[in-house]
């Protein structure tokens, strides 16, 4: 048995010494994100804040999207309250999220790109590897959960104590502890990094989705549910530690089948078959166009029918919002005021929230023909009379018309569900497919953000991710937590009206698509002229 996990703590401090820089981030961002909004909320909760904030939550629409609270008086609603409510699932995610990403690189991406043989080929167990990395990610998010504690507590709010901060940490490391071990999994169920990176991503959409409806029809269902485990610990309100335990308990057992399905595995190889190809390739791989789709069918496919039943899963939402609104007459009475529904305002923000998920699709597409390049395969293609100009502007149209069908179908879905189970409502099937096209400039933005990084920078085309980040939390957090509006402006998706409760704005639109294809061409300028590179 000791064999199977030789040489486990020399490869760990050789992946701490590697990754430091990147540790370093991930554990500032993750701190700084988790537990550094708190001053804002206090402001926010000024007045009659906390008060409106509560009514506000128990909107069906606002459950769904960041879990519920266990008050059920507005006076009881305290700052720690509020902020748990409104951080820490969002947290929890970014934190599985990056553990996922982290372990797939580490182990399936690895061996893809032959690292892991050449390590093998040591004095080194068949686990050390898995089990050095899974140890990294544990101490990770442990530090993680520490420094957030010792943030949290030193803004030296009275219902922010350490016993619920240490809480609240510790439920984020848990996420990142929980995505890291679906993600040891799911790499030794499939034979590429792509596939484990989508399936790993797709199971935490379906959670995400599972618990969403869940919180709203009986809470308890969601403690079924790994996700439900993050957020239901109640820190600063019940300090539920039971569902920490449940958490370590789940890890460790998925820890355990990873190690086994490692054991009985080849290296290269995964458990999900491949299904055999044709004895003779299609005659629409003989086009660039035909061999860009075919390396990204299974992606472009996946996230597709994903962004679908994200539509869908937010629109069965709009019935149970109408009986809310009806049911509260202080809320009735706000929405009466700004002149719009909760329909439209819920509309505008989850629009926002779906396209920023949109956005991501057509990235992977324009940095999947570096990936292509980097593992050598264009070599062979270009040697023949296929150009760059073909490669990169074919890529561009593909990731464009995606991202126009992917907007289409998810907000085709929100529509049609909503309009199903509504009652009474102004809102037609267009109104959301014009809410959803509105945002098609930002989704050329990062079409455009991302071939500039093919064409000059590709080895840091994951800056194009981190922005695209930036620009979700202060769209989605601005209004909540009054940040200026230079800071605002500094994200794309700010200078784009959120209609239906704005009008629709065409100066922006053009101007935006304009610099977004000025942009793309500068991109081409530089993939012309730059080097290929063979090596990753």
């Amino acid at each position: 048995m000791k064999e199977k996990f030789m040489s486990w703590p020399i490869l760990l401090r050789n992946y701490l010494k590697r990754d430091w820089k990147k540790i370093l981030f991930w554990i500032i961002g993750l701190v700084l994100f988790a537990g550094g909004f708190i001053p804002a909320f206090e402001e926010l909760s000024k007045g009659q804040g906390l008060i409106g904030m509560y009514e506000t939550m128990q909107n069906p629409a606002m459950i769904s999207m960041v879990g519920p609270t266990p008050i059920h008086n507005a006076n009881e609603y305290t700052i720690g309250a509020m902020y748990t409510n409104e951080m820490l699932l969002f947290s929890g995610l970014f934190a599985m999220v990056i553990s996922i990403l982290h372990i797939v690189s580490h182990t399936r991406k690895e061996e893809d790109l032959g690292l892991s043989e050449i390590i093998r080929s040591f004095k080194v167990g068949r686990h050390a590897n898995s089990l050095a990395l899974m140890i990294e990610v544990i101490l990770i998010n442990i530090i993680i959960g520490i420094l957030i504690a010792l943030l949290m507590v030193s803004f030296n709010v009275p219902t922010i104590n350490f016993e619920g901060s240490l809480l609240f940490g510790f439920s984020i490391a848990g996420a990142g502890i929980l995505g890291a071990a679906i993600a040891l999994v799911i790499a030794q169920l499939v034979s590429n990094s792509s596939a484990a990176n989508g399936l790993s991503l797709s199971v935490v959409g379906i959670l995400y989705i599972l618990r969403a409806s869940s919180d709203i029809s009986n809470v308890n269902l969601s403690m079924l549910n790994p996700m439900g485990w993050i957020y239901l610990t109640y820190p600063f309100v019940k300090n539920n530690w039971l569902p920490i335990i449940y958490i370590i308990i789940f890890s460790f057992i998925f820890i355990l089948i990873g190690f086994i399905l490692e054991s009985k595995r080849d290296m290269g190889s995964g458990y999900f078959p491949e299904f055999q190809g044709r004895a003779n390739a299609k005659k629409s791989l003989l086009s660039i166009r035909g061999y860009l789709l075919r390396i990204n069918r299974g992606t472009i496919i996946a996230w597709l029918v994903t962004f679908t039943l994200l539509g869908v899963a937010y629109g069965s939402i709009y019935g149970d919002m109408q009986t809310f609104i009806n049911s509260n007459d202080m809320l009735k009475e706000m929405f009466s005021q700004t002149g719009y529904s909760i329909e439209e305002s819920f509309s505008a923000t989850i629009m926002m929230v779906i396209v920023v998920l949109i956005a991501i699709l057509p990235i992977v597409i324009i940095n999947k023909l570096f990936v292509e390049e980097s593992r050598g395969r264009l070599t062979t293609i270009m040697s023949t009379k296929v150009s760059r100009f073909n490669l990169f502007w074919t890529t561009i149209i593909i990731a464009s018309i995606i991202g126009a069908i992917a907007i289409l179908l998810s907000a085709g879905g929100l529509g049609l569900t909503a309009i199903s189970v509504m009652k009474d409502s102004d809102m037609n099937l267009m109104d959301f497919i014009k809410a959803g096209f509105n945002f098609y400039p930002s989704i050329l933005f990062f079409i455009a953000l991302a071939s500039l990084f093919l064409g000059w920078l590709p080895r840091h085309a994951k800056v194009v991710y981190i922005y695209l980040g930036y620009s979700f939390v202060l769209n989605y957090f601005g209004d909540l937590v009054n940040i200026p509006n230079w800071l605002m402006n500094t994200a794309v998706h700010s200078w784009i009206p959120h209609i239906p409760v704005k009008e629709f704005n065409l100066i922006i639109f053009l101007c935006i698509t304009i610099i977004s294809i000025l942009m793309i061409v500068i991109g081409y300028l530089g993939y012309k002229k730059r080097d290929m590179i063979e090596s990753n």
